[in-house]
């Protein structure tokens, strides 16, 4: 997982979906990815997705309240009329989406100092920017300033520990003397397996094993900017599963905030907690990463492209944060549509 500001030592790929020999089920490659199953977890996500895309925009953002329904902000009365016909509760708020998208993108020009995140925070209607232990004194200061600027549409709030990349995840893999861990199998229309893991972690080396077998070669890369690789399995003697440890991965999507979400990482294991926003810009010491899920969920180093999953979906890939499983933490994840994309393969 990626600290801003610091490094969290052992570079470690995880690889959600199990790979390693004697802890995946078997499943031919020649099979086609499996239909993907109705998760009722996931429906309040689900529709925030769908009213997003439909109305384009006119949103100010979107949260899963305490009661598990969808709240979506709006500034008129015919967005909210749209909304609640969607099967959504509308909630009027002052900023509307157009104005925070703007100054976001403020941010994201200006506000650059390694350790240091910001994202649309839809329950307060702002833009949330923190800054980490690292950042202090005339650094701080100029956070402030820039900050400032804004009024009332950002607030900053200081959280404890470094903000760094965490390299591990769901099972553990290797390269050189580094440690990540395996976020997704996945496999393209060929019926060719590859898993997805942190770019920070592909970024490192070529070949990847699993401490004594070697499990395949890089196949893609990017961090910073974002934060995604891609290995394609080169071996035959392990076995290669879908799911992530017992839990079953069938399809791919985004969480919407207030979700309730899974990590699963080769140092800390099965953690949960809540996303608290989407598309974060987070400034690691190595650069800028934009797009990223926010989380409440710990990771420590090794836990590094591990999978953020809730029910049999597919979310994200653990990219970085502060904090650890002791004391508590901020994650942040590469959600993993966008790989997929990328690079034509699908979870199965």
């Amino acid at each position: 997982m990626r600290n801003p500001g610091s490094k969290l030592g052992r570079p470690i790929v995880g690889l959600a979906a199990v790979l390693l020999a004697g802890s995946a089920f078997a499943s031919p490659a020649s099979a086609a990815p499996a239909a993907p199953a109705a998760d009722p977890s996931f429906a309040p996500s689900a529709l925030a997705s769908r009213i997003d895309t439909q109305l384009n925009g006119k949103t100010a953002g979107s949260y899963i309240d305490s009661a598990g329904k969808l709240v979506v902000n709006v500034t008129d009365a015919a967005t909210a009329a749209a909304v609640t016909s969607s099967g959504a509760t509308p909630r009027y708020v002052a900023r509307s989406g157009a104005a925070l998208a703007s100054a976001d993108a403020t941010l994201k020009s200006t506000l650059k100092t390694p350790g240091t995140s910001f994202a649309v925070d839809p329950v307060t209607n702002q833009i949330l920017v923190t800054a980490d232990s690292t950042v202090t004194g005339a650094k701080l200061d100029a956070v402030k300033a820039t900050v400032a600027k804004l009024g009332d549409k950002a607030r900053l709030e200081s959280v404890p520990g470094a903000l760094a990349t965490r390299i591990s995840g769901g099972d553990a893999i290797y390269t050189g003397g580094a440690r990540c861990s395996l976020g997704f199998n996945v496999r393209n229309s060929a019926g060719q397996n590859y898993f997805l893991t942190a770019g920070h972690c592909t970024n490192i080396g070529t070949t990847w094993t699993n401490g004594s077998t070697t499990l395949g070669t890089r196949a893609g890369t990017s961090f910073p900017g974002n934060d995604y690789g891609i290995v394609r399995y080169t071996t035959s003697s392990v076995t290669i599963s879908g799911s992530v440890g017992s839990q079953d991965i069938t399809s791919a999507g985004t969480p919407a905030v207030g979700a309730t979400v899974y990590r699963r990482g080769s140092t800390t294991g099965i953690h949960s907690g809540r996303v608290t926003a989407l598309n974060s810009t987070v400034n690691y010491a190595e650069g800028s990463v934009s797009g990223l899920i926010r989380t409440t969920v710990c990771a420590e180093p090794g836990d590094s492209g591990g999978s953020l999953y809730s029910g049999t979906t597919a979310l994200g890939l653990t990219s970085g944060g502060s904090g650890n499983c002791s004391s508590g933490g901020t994650t942040y994840f590469q959600p993993v549509t966008e790989p997929l994309g990328v690079y034509g393969v699908s979870v199965f």
